[in-house]
């Protein structure tokens, strides 16, 4: 790959408004003069799907999403980030393509990971380091007409059925100060309208 030139690189997001926020944001985080990026139908040296795994339905999609790409893709890495691979991480191993694969905190940190040595080496990067504790923020923009802005993370209540609190940790949220500056923020940019989104809403405040 040309030192020289911009990577492509392409999103999509599996699942909640929740993921379309964080999605938005992680792409965000990436250089401009470093990354393009495109379509996640177009060419691209590096796809990135954010995982869901709210049902099994969700995380076979998942799974066909990642052989559509690596068979028309087949020298394109393919990243799987979020809840599907915090709490699958093996299931990737399985699945020919997959060169990294990050936990719900570690695909913060896309980059880190997509430049480092061992992905340059062609081994498969597992990085899932447990239940998050800390609140990441995010909020979504430019892919639709209203922004979602992630204002809560996570479940305290570890109902027999769900694994959220085991792929997003406990109950979580930013400081409201902190969320009324990003809507000024996403108002500044044009945006009409914002949905506040979480895991669960309603237990917004109880961690600050």
């Amino acid at each position: 790959m040309d030192k020289n030139k911009k990577k492509r690189i392409a999103f999509h997001t599996v699942g909640c408004k929740l993921n379309f926020s964080e999605t938005s944001a992680i792409s965000q985080l990436l250089d401009g003069n470093e990354f393009e990026i495109v379509d996640f139908n177009d060419d691209a040296d590096f796809y990135v799907l954010n995982t869901c795994a709210v049902t099994k339905n969700a995380e076979k999609k998942c799974r066909n999403i990642i052989s559509k790409v690596n068979n028309h893709h087949p020298d394109a890495k393919i990243i799987a980030v979020g809840c599907y691979s915090q709490l699958k991480p093996d299931d990737f191993k399985t699945l020919s393509g997959v060169d990294v694969v990050l936990g719900s905190e570690e695909k913060f940190k896309l980059k880190d990971y997509i430049t480092s040595p061992s992905e340059e080496n062609g081994e498969q990067v597992t990085e899932c380091s447990g239940i998050s504790r800390e609140f990441n923020s995010a909020y979504s923009f430019g892919d639709r007409t209203r922004t979602f802005l992630k204002v809560q993370d996570g479940c305290d209540y570890f109902c027999s059925y769900c694994t959220i609190p085991f792929a997003r940790g406990r109950s979580r949220n930013a400081h409201s100060d902190e969320i009324v500056r990003q809507a000024a923020e996403i108002a500044q940019k044009g945006s009409k309208e914002i949905i506040l989104t979480g895991v669960n809403v309603g237990d917004f405040g109880q961690s600050t």
